[in-house]
């Protein structure tokens, strides 16, 4: 890939959502944002190589998807059903009111997450609009067909339409009902950050992981004694504070046994903790803890350990079962089975996770956790098969490679 290829790649990864967020608030629709903006990073590929990278480059694509937005405006007004949006070219003014935070990607994400849609059109949509993640990035993330996922954020964006849905912060009063959604979305982001799930991209992605922080900073502004969002903030900032020891300078995966904890940021576990014990007081208040809380208070305790040795594995074991009650699903099963096999050995674990087969079959966390198991319990066979199988399914390449290593180092 050349350098200009490189600037034009970085420059879509870190300005799509905000230019598709600025289009859909001028122009009031998501096809028009999402296509203006399409079209303006192919014209950079088009251009950049022979004139050279602009000194701003966000500013150059911002300033070339309106063009293009209002081309197809000029276009469409022939059509009677386009008066409205003709007016638009003249008007740069938001068509409805823009609320009390004044960020173009947060109403653009409570727009997707309007509960008119159903929630898996909401996150997929979103993810799309605002994380700027490909239609396969995301259909991975669901472990759904990207055909049938396309189709999903296709009717999603109809149904805003249609629908007329506003593109602004909601009312304090319908905040509650919305912000779940809103929730899930940006862990999803900050996780394809974090890790990205495809092959095709950087294994790691510091602008999404920023940005996933970012936002859901401005929503504990909104709802400073929600304890989902301040459980989901402090679980992204544990998490962001591992970031620097999970990719070694080979461009392999870290696994957190290997990491250097001396690496990990000291300011952001800080802050984590901080808002961790914040719900822990809560908690003994009578106020039980969510999803995000409980997983907060997990990486809490990895990363109160200063060597894998101290990790308190009793007390994440029985966080997970107090998340598995709270919501019975795989994954979770699949994550505290790596508890049990700290506590009890990996025999023990092997049977929890031998039990979730036919639910994880596609989810390459599956195999490679058995193949990690079967490793330790000296049946290199199975394992080198597991192994193979975990790399198959495995998109983010440091991943890939981390995997291969463990696999290539069995006898």
């Amino acid at each position: 890939m050349s350098d200009v290829e490189e600037a034009v790649t970085r420059a879509h990864r870190e300005e799509w959502a905000r230019v598709t967020a600025a289009l859909t608030r001028r122009f009031g629709d998501l096809d028009i944002a999402e296509e203006a903006a399409a079209e303006a990073f192919a014209t950079a590929v088009e251009r950049w190589p022979a004139d050279g990278v602009p000194p701003n480059p966000g500013a150059w694509l911002t300033t070339t998807a309106n063009r293009k937005a209002i081309d197809r405006l000029r276009r469409e007004n022939k059509r009677d059903d386009k008066h409205k949006e003709a007016r638009m070219v003249y008007d740069a003014d938001p068509p409805e009111p823009v609320g009390v935070i004044d960020d173009d990607r947060l109403r653009l994400i409570f727009t997707c997450c309007h509960p008119a849609l159903a929630m898996e059109a909401r996150l997929a949509l979103t993810l799309r609009m605002v994380g700027g993640l490909t239609v396969p990035e995301i259909a991975r993330a669901f472990l759904v067909a990207e055909s049938a996922m396309g189709q999903r954020i296709t009717r999603a964006k109809a149904k805003i339409r249609a629908a007329r849905i506003p593109y602004r912060v909601p009312s304090a009063e319908d905040l509650p009902t919305r912000v779940s959604g809103v929730l899930a979305v940006l862990y999803l982001v900050f996780n394809e950050g974090y890790l990205a799930t495809g092959p095709d991209t950087d294994p790691v992605r510091p602008g999404l992981t920023a940005e996933a922080i970012r936002l859901t900073r401005l929503i504990r502004a909104l709802l400073p004694d929600d304890g989902e969002v301040a459980g989901l903030l402090a679980l992204m900032l544990l998490i962001e504070a591992r970031r620097p020891a999970r990719v070694s300078a080979g461009g392999e995966l870290v696994a957190l046994d290997e990491q250097d904890r001396g690496a990990w940021d000291a300011a952001l576990i800080a802050e984590g903790h901080r808002l961790v014990r914040e719900r822990l007081v809560a908690a003994a208040a009578g106020v039980a803890p969510g999803r995000y809380q409980i997983l907060a208070a997990i990486n809490a305790v990895h990363t109160s350990a200063r060597d894998i040795r101290d990790t308190d594995w009793s007390q994440i074991l029985a966080l997970y079962d107090q998340l598995l009650r709270l919501e019975p699903s795989p994954i979770i099963a699949l994550n505290r089975a790596i508890a049990v096999a700290e506590l009890d050995g990996p025999e023990v674990a092997l049977a929890a996770v031998d039990r979730l087969e036919h639910r994880l079959p596609g989810y390459h966390a599956y195999h490679a956790t058995r193949a990690d198991l079967l490793r330790r319990l000296g049946r290199g066979h199975e394992s080198r098969a597991a192994y193979d199988k975990a790399i198959e399914l495995a998109g983010n390449t440091a991943e890939t490679a981390y995997l291969t290593r463990r696999r290539d180092q069995l006898r």
